[in-house]
């Protein structure tokens, strides 16, 4: 099989939607792949997943599954066959038994980090200033401007959920680092793609390189669907 009959599918974390993985459809379209995006309505960890599900049954053929951020929990939460492979970019990788805040707050935070708080009904929101701040600082200030007025809250619920068994434990995975995370701390980052066995990548990059730097994101994905698609 070559690598043109893998298909790709793009999960979002908190505070974005599909469209965040806009360029890194278009750079992998350039490579003949196919990918989606998995709309995730971020309103508990189980909604994600069951969500991701639904997309998935869209896709005919192996798998290479991508998440970012929150999202790395939800990938490694389903139990499709289809899925071959796993690509975490700047995710989180939460063990059997823990839960997403458990890694998010496993280090001290970047100084300007926003802090973030449920609202009355327990979502959680950036703050506007936190996208030019720590979300996406190496974005321009139109597109920071566009991912505020966008931004879609995380039910906080779904990180408390502790995971069952992660995917990553039976099937191989990749880790793009992202040196210049104000989010997510790239020593927790390191820290989870080593207790994964992960095939790591590091890149002078923010937390949302699917934007700001899209080449990086497009080719450890392109590793992961080369390897898959000369394994079958």
């Amino acid at each position: 099989m070559s690598e043109n009959n893998v298909g790709v599918v793009l999960v979002h974390g908190a505070w974005a939607d599909g469209s965040s993985w806009n360029k890194v459809i278009a750079g992998l379209g350039s490579e003949a792949v196919k990918a989606i995006a998995a709309p995730l309505p971020l309103t508990s960890l189980a909604d994600d997943i069951t969500a991701l599900d639904r997309t998935l049954e869209l896709v005919d053929g192996p798998v290479v599954l991508v998440g970012h951020a929150y999202a790395g929990a939800v990938i490694a939460s389903t139990d499709d066959d289809k899925v071959a492979a796993l690509v975490y970019i700047a995710a989180l990788a939460p063990e059997q038994g823990e839960t997403v805040a458990d890694v998010f707050y496993r280090a001290e935070p970047h100084p300007r980090a926003p802090t973030i708080v449920p609202d009355r009904h327990e979502l959680i929101w950036l703050p506007e200033d936190a996208f030019a701040d720590a979300f996406a600082q190496n974005a321009s200030s139109q597109e920071q401007a566009q991912l505020a007025a966008t931004q879609r809250p995380l039910a906080a619920a779904a990180i408390k959920v502790p995971v069952g068994r992660p995917a990553w434990k039976d099937r191989p995975s990749w880790f793009l680092v992202a040196e210049e995370d104000r989010m997510i701390p790239p020593d927790t980052q390191r820290f989870m793609a080593r207790r994964m066995k992960a095939r790591v990548r590091t890149a002078p990059v923010d937390h949302l390189p699917m934007l700001t730097a899209p080449g990086a994101v497009v080719d450890i994905v392109m590793e992961a669907v080369r390897e898959v698609g000369s394994e079958r």
